[in-house]
């Protein structure tokens, strides 16, 4: 019976030595280089146009685009990292618009859904279509 005692406090002080860092775990922080891009002037039928948001992990553990939203509108498709972000390491969320049967100004937001903080980011994009 004493090996047994000796076991569980044995188990008890590795608990109580690992379980602090398991508590003090951050949660993985996504930061934008920006969340706004501008187009400019864009013919209705010059093709697609893009742009990139880069993003850094800047928590401890890895970061998951959870999703991006197309912003409401077909003319609008999003790209983004479907495998986690380590921490530390650098993403890029890839906007695609198309201006076809479009015209004058936009000014659209795709909802980015992580599973860090921020839970949600909204990247914004405008322009204005031209004939």
């Amino acid at each position: 019976m004493s090996s047994m005692k000796q076991l569980v406090k044995i188990l008890l002080a590795l608990v109580l030595f690992f379980l602090p860092a398991a508590l003090n775990a951050s949660e993985p922080t996504v930061v934008f280089n920006s969340v706004s891009h501008d187009f400019g002037n864009i013919k209705s039928t010059g093709g697609s146009v893009s742009c990139e948001y880069e993003f850094t992990n800047t928590g401890d553990t890895p970061l998951v685009i959870v999703s991006v939203t197309n912003g409401g509108c077909g003319c609008t498709t999003p790209s983004f990292p479907k495998a986690p972000i380590a921490p530390g390491k650098s993403g890029v969320i890839k906007i695609t618009f198309n201006p076809v049967g479009r015209r004058g100004e936009f000014n659209r937001e795709v909802k980015v859904r992580t599973s860090g903080t921020p839970k949600r980011v909204g990247l914004k994009f405008k322009g204005v279509v031209v004939p």
